[in-house]
């Protein structure tokens, strides 16, 4: 097997301190100590791809959109390209990709030379803006492509659930199939307005480990808002995730949420509204509980559209689902995706979602 590797340094730096997004947003994102997220994930697909095949050739781009982590994975790449404005030396750790200065064009740039190289899949690391861009560059092509979720949003369909499972997808996929490459205005995403574009239908590899596009959520939440706000305890902190359903939870208890951002209440009042990771860390108390709702159509609980809810946030809160029946209708099994493969595995298992005012659902974590 022959692949293309190629990885957006800077792809989901924003998350995590509240910016919901990197597009125009990466110099903010630096002041506000934001680090890089692509490439590690990069290097967990790497290394279970070297695991498994590491007779795989790879044909990857200069510093900083792959080189140093493949060959750091144990593959002996080809360098088909270089970004308009390489790095002088190669990075030593993955804090200095925060410094990195890429763009699309580099990225339709790497593409296109694995084109010319005759590759036989294109791997990427980034969210949809970078779907997008790939998809651009192969227009045209029958090579398949097949992404690593590292954005922040991640409403296409052509991304794995894990890096690893990218890995994994990419040994063993015996076909290909049609997928939609999504993206959203982060301008009106981060006013809480959310409307998916569909930018381009690429091929990509037909597997149980890829996730499906975001929906959006649908019917009434009301009763389970109702029956949450009834059992609040005044000595908890509650960090509230985003979306329609924890919204309406938000809206019973008294306060106008932020739709898309994460929001922290105790015994009647919002500590933070919109908090980042260290906002969130900073308000806890003794006893706190993480409050979040699926997506629907994927069943990610946490790693898409929450990145402040860290694996240092998890870690120092219980953590409560809860979601509509038509949601859960919708996805066999909830998913985990959070940076942190020790806690991934520790969140996994059957746990209760609330679905009405006093009734529960048992769903898996998987």
């Amino acid at each position: 097997m022959h692949v293309g590797v190629v990885v957006n340094p800077i792809a989901g730096m924003g998350g995590r301190v509240g910016l919901k997004g990197t597009d125009g947003k990466l110099p903010e994102a630096r002041e506000r100590g934001a680090e890089p997220r692509a490439p590690p994930r990069a290097r967990r697909m790497l290394t279970r791809l070297h695991a498994i095949a590491p007779e795989t050739a790879v044909a990857t781009v200069a510093d900083p959109m792959g080189e140093t982590i493949v060959r750091e994975a144990g593959f002996d790449p080809d360098v088909v390209a270089d970004p308009a404005e390489p790095f002088e030396s190669p990075p030593a750790a993955d804090v200095e990709y925060a410094e990195a200065e890429t763009t699309a064009a580099d990225t339709r740039r790497a593409v296109t030379a694995f084109r010319e190289a005759d590759v036989d899949l294109v791997l990427f690391v980034g969210g949809d803006g970078t779907a997008a861009d790939v998809a651009e560059a192969l227009e045209g092509s029958e090579i398949p492509m097949l992404g690593v979720p590292a954005g922040v949003k991640v409403y296409s369909s052509v991304f794995a659930v894990s890096p690893e499972d990218a890995a994994e997808v990419a040994t063993s996929y015996e076909r290909t199939e049609r997928r939609e490459v999504m993206d959203i205005d982060e301008d009106a995403y981060r006013e809480g307005e959310v409307h998916p574009e569909l930018r381009a239908v690429a091929r990509v590899p037909v597997s149980a480990d890829l996730q499906s596009s975001k929906q959006t959520g649908g019917g009434t939440v009301e009763a389970l808002a109702e029956g949450f706000a009834a059992d609040v305890d005044p000595d908890v902190t509650y960090v509230l995730g985003p979306g329609s359903t924890v919204g309406t939870i938000k809206a019973e208890l008294g306060f106008d949420p932020s739709p898309i951002g994460v929001d922290v209440w105790r015994d009647g009042e919002v500590l933070v509204k919109d908090a980042t990771e260290r906002e969130i860390l900073d308000a806890l108390g003794d006893d706190n509980e993480i409050v979040v709702s699926p997506i629907g159509g994927q069943g990610f609980v946490f790693g898409r559209g929450n990145p402040q809810l860290s694996p240092a946030v998890i870690r120092e809160c219980d953590v409560t689902v809860v979601a509509s029946r038509a949601k859960l209708d919708d996805v066999r099994v909830l998913r985990v995706d959070t940076d942190d493969p020790e806690l991934d595995e520790e969140l996994r298992g059957w746990v209760k979602v609330r679905v009405g005012k006093f009734e529960t659902r048992m769903m898996k974590i998987v």
